[in-house]
């Protein structure tokens, strides 16, 4: 079943305009309209699988953010960033938190992140709605990670960082969920989310087939501006804004897979390498960005 929304998630107005269709590129091939808000400039995607039936987009091998495989080039550069991430990502938080090494990962995958996050010392809790990387993340990782409906059982002001890589843009109830995650902060405690950019030089280069459109899974698609609206009206205050400069080259190299070229890995590295020059010193111009934000 599909749901269409007639407001904007942002700013609640009810004036959009088509923006872009494109395809579920790596699954069904079904296309999807992405609309942009006349007056917040905010794109979602509409109309969308309604939270029933979006869970048959993520049970396919071939969504690479739930596989552990190592077959293909495209999985191989996954899964050797993603063990790099996972450091640099924990690197960066442990900046901001202190002596406090508390911990949400919502949406946490099969639970990389996580383990490299318990094996520097820090207390973890995982939320994952897939079952299937729940059970990636036991088996590989030995972590015990909570299906989505357990956030309403966990107790008030338990985290001092919680962190969204590249999960918001696939929530549904978008502003519940942030109300539900402020809850779940100490006062002085920091949010990070990393989303992929529309703005960048790769997802204006490759429009309809950019890996990082994603659709039907991501149901929005933000730029600077619209995470912070969204946040601020919601109780946060933005601090920082921070690149992840190799996601430029994953996602260009992918989106050349989507267009047919039988060796994206050349030219998806040259037009990833250009995207990060174009960005230059604007964090805010990569083709993804983490953005941190504190508790009000």
């Amino acid at each position: 079943m599909t749901e269409t929304l007639d407001s904007c998630p942002v700013c609640n107005k009810e004036a959009y305009e088509l923006f872009l269709v494109t395809k579920d590129h790596s699954i069904t091939q079904e296309s999807f309209n992405l609309v942009v808000c006349k007056n917040c400039d905010f794109v979602f995607t509409n109309p969308r699988p309604d939270e029933k039936s979006i869970s048959f987009y993520y049970e396919s091998p071939n969504y690479i953010s739930h596989s552990s495989t190592n077959e293909g080039l495209i999985n191989k550069l996954y899964k050797l960033v993603r063990t790099y991430s996972s450091k640099k990502k924990l690197a960066l938080i442990e900046k901001y938190a202190g002596s406090d090494k508390t911990i949400l990962d919502f949406g946490c995958g099969t639970g990389s992140f996580l383990n490299e996050c318990k094996s520097n010392g820090w207390s973890v809790k995982g939320i994952e709605p897939n079952k299937q990387a729940r059970e990636l993340a036991r088996k590989e990782y030995n972590l015990v990670i909570n299906d989505e409906s357990e956030i309403e059982n966990i107790n008030p002001k338990s985290f001092q960082i919680i962190t969204l890589w590249h999960v918001l843009e696939h929530v549904h109830n978008l502003r519940q969920r942030i109300k539900d995650l402020s809850r779940l902060l100490k006062n002085d405690g920091k949010i990070f989310i990393a989303l992929p950019n529309y703005t960048s030089y790769d997802a204006t280069h490759y429009k309809e087939f950019w890996a990082g459109f994603d659709v039907p899974r991501h149901l929005y698609h933000f730029s600077g501006k619209s995470i912070r609206n969204l946040f601020e009206q919601l109780g946060f205050s933005f601090l920082k804004s921070i690149p992840m400069k190799f996601d430029s080259y994953y996602v260009s190299i992918l989106s050349e897979k989507y267009k047919g070229n039988k060796v994206p890995i050349i030219k998806g590295s040259i037009n990833g390498l250009i995207s990060n020059l174009k960005a230059g010193k604007d964090p805010e111009k990569y083709s993804s960005v983490i953005y941190v934000f504190v508790k009000s």
